[in-house]
């Protein structure tokens, strides 16, 4: 039976199990439920990862497994012929592993099936409860209760068997001393009487009360919780060969070879540790993988293998004892970089003391208990540990280990935040390159450097300020095919986008320009006049594949206007590029699109249950406003059916409002939960118009906007909320003095920030996980978007919410996971002490989940989560029923 059989009859079952003792017809609505929406098992499948062609560019292979399957297999499609293969599923890989594994993944999954199917049951039957339906709710547990105690039978049964065992060959033992000890007396043996051997049963066992039951099976869920180690995992990573049309993948810590034209992969590798596979060698002959930071080489003729980036060897005296944590090999296999790190130790050469740590509570046991997480804050003395960069030649063979080379690169490390990039190699092996980056100096440099083990790399870019952010993250310099130019991401006129180094002269000059984000480089075509990337030119909610000449900078767009392409890949032939692509009307899927402007464009991929589009949800309208600025910000909203300009619906705006790396809100192929699925939901079933805006703070639009927080975090996205409210009455039919604001994590802290500086602005509020101390919060982010740090005190406290709080004056309600290790819960429950302090009890209220994490996920579920926010914006927008027309 496919997953797809087992979980629709497990579902069937369950339901049926929930049908109410008196059945009586539903609401009569057009909105699909919130329990269909926020089913138990999501529509949305694994998309499409790690797409990587073939040297030839004739084929493609991605990891992925269709909807509802265990894993990521591996895929190979035929550019030629148009056929896909899938080259590994759990019954082919069950040869590799044991029987045990193979039974337990087996096991897991069904546990996994059923407990969906359980949760959407109990979902349903809930709702037909509170309805007033006869439904029994306690089923699930006496039913779970009847498989403990069945089980605590069994176990009893078993140790009773195995005790009686014991005893009798405890008995047979002591007869046994007891005539040898009488044969060595000379004394007559007693004989054992018949009646021994039986002795009388004692009085059964008290049968376990019902809370004694209820405990046990606390214990058995605890123990039986899906991990993800339980489940098939699939291969996790793959390369093709040099020059062959063949690849080694990696499962389960073993490395398989797989060739064109072979119906089951061989293995390589298996020796049960964390191997990873690098590359193949230059001539296809062996391959180099890793094992636990050593880089090892193998052939595929020979059973040897040689460590190629031996351990550092340092002198007696040496005070810097480095060890490699990082090697980059070159493609053309002749030489590697090697990052090594300094230990830590203090002054006086002792070790040094271990991260800071806060701790957070757990009271899901009958007492309290605490887990540590680390934690380093704005304020806190930074102990980075000092490195060095090796240049070295690659062993050509068996030769003896040659003299270890000075580095060609440190850093004395300490209480300074640095950050460097991994190294690039040139696809001849020629030239290598880097980048840094210093925060407290705010200066970002770009190194190039030869193949030379000796020669210190040359400085070529140096920028101090106005860099934008997520800096070494987004530069990824790589080289053009011939070696002779070095194309990195620079923000030097306000946008993210790809710039050329001349390897030669030196010289800088940008590939691209106009007001887009295009941050992504996906490769070259062979000869290195064109260039491959993503950008949202045209539309900041979209990305597009896009072929650029390298001379003039001319784009041509790629893949469909309108559709968000994400994890691309190009051919090095430059005939093929792929991506997952998709809009809200057609969820993401892998797709592959020729370059020639011809070719029709194909899906590869099924990775959403069909039964998505049953749900007939509503579709919604973008819109964009200037604000009092002269920016422009992005939206879009949902109308419910019949709406008319002239109406005065109650509204909600849903913001997040903060800058990391290209996240925002406002993207076409985004099903976020509250944002996109719950906005529609309200306009479908209560006749809400819902927006979810991207106001200045978010990336993808620009340094201005990604910037905007920078001390003075929270002020542009109130602004920008500001002119939003006054237009909406206007254009989109909404009540002014019915208006919520609702936003999750930066959103959170947004949503606080707003109802306390403007408390008249909008009518209520929900803040999910806000920071609402960014003194508390992550130093890796608050010192890079919200303002600068003094590492001898907290002085991001200026921007805490506490202070601001007695400014509430409208209906808020705090929603955080109490076992959050990201944004803490006491952050909310300090905010929510000086809301009670300055006499805000009747308008604040908490919804907590006691076992969530900062995306929830606990005992709160979606459907659950999004009921409560229902019940919220009901009370507090109070809507008046439009009259039919």
């Amino acid at each position: 039976m496919t997953f797809a059989a087992f979980s629709s009859l497990a579902l069937a079952l369950a339901l049926s199990a929930a049908v109410p003792l008196q059945a009586q017809p539903a609401p009569a609505t057009t909105a699909p439920s919130l329990e269909q929406i926020f089913r138990a098992e999501p529509y949305r499948g694994d998309a499409a990862k790690e797409a990587a062609f073939s040297r030839s560019g004739r084929y493609l292979a991605w990891l992925w497994s269709p909807f509802g399957e265990p894993g990521t297999d591996l895929w190979v499609h035929d550019t030629r012929t148009g056929k896909t293969q899938r080259l590994t599923t759990p019954q082919l890989m069950a040869a590799f592993d044991a029987p045990e594994d193979t039974e337990r993944f087996a096991k897991k999954l069904k546990q996994r099936q059923t407990e969906y199917a359980e949760r959407q049951a109990r979902e349903v039957a809930q709702q037909a409860y509170l309805r007033g339906d006869e439904v029994d709710l306690a089923q699930w547990e006496r039913a779970a209760l009847a498989v403990v105690k069945q089980e605590l039978a069994d176990k009893k049964a078993k140790d009773d068997a195995q005790k009686a065992i014991d005893k009798a060959e405890a008995e047979a033992e002591k007869r046994a001393a007891a005539e040898l000890a009488a044969r060595r007396a000379g004394k007559p043996v007693a004989a054992a009487a018949a009646a021994a051997a039986a002795s009388a049963a004692s009085a059964a066992d008290k049968a376990k009360e019902t809370w004694e039951l209820r405990d046990e099976l606390k214990k058995k869920l605890a123990r039986d919780k899906l991990k993800p180690t339980d489940l098939y995992p699939g291969p996790t990573q793959f390369v093709w060969a040099r020059r062959a049309d063949e690849l080694i993948f990696q499962y389960r810590g073993g490395l398989y070879r797989w060739q064109v034209g072979d119906a089951a992969p061989v293995a390589l590798v298996t020796t049960q540790r964390d191997l990873r596979i690098v590359a193949y060698t230059p001539d296809d002959s062996g391959f180099v993988y890793t094992d636990d930071g050593r880089v090892l080489r193998a052939r595929f003729a020979q059973a040897a293998v040689q460590v190629l980036n031996r351990e550092l060897i340092h002198p007696d005296d040496e005070q810097k004892k480095y060890r490699i944590v990082e090697t980059q090999i070159s493609e053309d296999g002749r030489w590697m970089s090697l990052l090594a790190r300094a230990p830590l130790k203090t002054a006086d050469d002792k070790p040094a003391p271990p991260p800071k740590q806060v701790e957070i509570m757990n009271y899901s046991e009958r007492w309290a208990t605490a887990k540590k997480v680390n934690r380093e804050v704005s304020d806190d003395k930074r102990t980075l540990q000092a490195m060095a960069l090796y240049i070295r030649q690659v062993p050509a063979g068996a030769e003896p280990p040659r003299r270890q080379p000075a580095p060609v690169f440190t850093h004395a490390g300490g209480d300074v935040w640095f950050e460097i990039s991994d190294v690039a190699w040139a696809k001849d092996g020629s030239h290598y390159a880097f980048t840094t980056w210093e925060r407290e100096k705010e200066l970002l440099r770009v190194y190039l450097g030869n193949a030379d083990e000796n020669a210190k790399p040359e400085l070529v870019l140096e920028r101090r300020g106005d860099v934008g952010h997520e800096v070494v993250n987004v530069l990824k310099p790589r080289f053009t095919p011939d070696a002779k130019t070095l194309v990195l991401t620079l923000d030097e006129a306000g946008w993210r986008q790809p710039y050329a180094i001349d390897v030669m002269t030196k010289a800088l000059r940008p590939l691209v320009t106009g007001e887009f984000e295009a941050h992504q480089v996906v490769g070259f075509t062979p000869d290195s006049k064109r260039m491959f990337l993503l950008a949202n030119r045209g539309d900041a909610a979209a990305m597009n594949l896009f072929s650029v000449d390298m001379a003039s900078g001319a784009m041509q767009a790629l893949g469909a206007p309108g559709e968000f392409h994400r994890n691309a890949a190009a051919s090095e032939d430059g005939r093929w590029v792929s991506a997952n692509a998709g809009n809200w009307a057609q969820r993401p899927e892998l797709k592959l699109l020729a370059t020639d402007g011809r070719t029709p464009t194909r899906t590869l991929t099924e990775s959403h249950d069909k039964a998505w589009a049953s749900l007939k949800l509503l579709q919604p309208e973008r819109f964009s406003y200037i604000n009092r600025h002269g920016d422009r910000i992005e939206a879009y909203a949902f109308k419910p059916a019949g709406w008319q300009a002239s109406d005065k619906r109650p509204g909600i705006v849903y913001v997040y409002g903060g800058p990391l790396n290209d996240r925002h809100i406002v993207e076409v192929d985004s099903f976020q939960n509250t944002a996109y699925l719950f906005g529609q939901y309200m306009a479908a079933k209560h006749g809400y118009v819902t927006v979810a805006v991207d106001p200045r703070g978010h990336s993808n639009y620009g340094r201005k906007f990604s910037g905007a927080n920078w001390e003075r975090v929270g002020e542009p996205q109130s602004e920008d909320l500001e002119d939003l409210v006054k237009l909406l009455p206007t254009q989109y039919g909404v009540d002014p003095r019915r208006i919520g604001l609702n936003g999750w994590s930066f959103g959170g802290f947004q949503t606080q920030y707003t109802m306390y500086t403007r408390p008249d602005l909008f009518a209520a509020g929900i803040a999910g996980a806000g920071p609402t101390e960014w003194e508390n919060y992550n130093s890796w982010y608050s010192g890079r978007t919200i303002g600068k740090v003094d590492r001898t005190k907290p002085v991001l406290r200026k921007y805490s919410l506490l202070p601001l709080a007695k400014g509430l004056r409208k209906p808020l309600m705090l929603v955080h996971g109490m076992q959050d290790p990201n944004v803490l819960y006491q952050d909310t429950v300090n905010v929510y002490r000086e809301l009670l302090d300055s006499g805000k009890e009747s308008l604040v209220e908490l919804f907590l989940d006691p076992d969530g994490a900062h995306a929830m996920g606990g005992v709160v579920k979606p459907a659950g989560w999004h009921r409560k926010y229902e019940a919220f914006w009901l009370q507090h927008l109070a809507p008046r029923p439009v009259a039919p027309r």
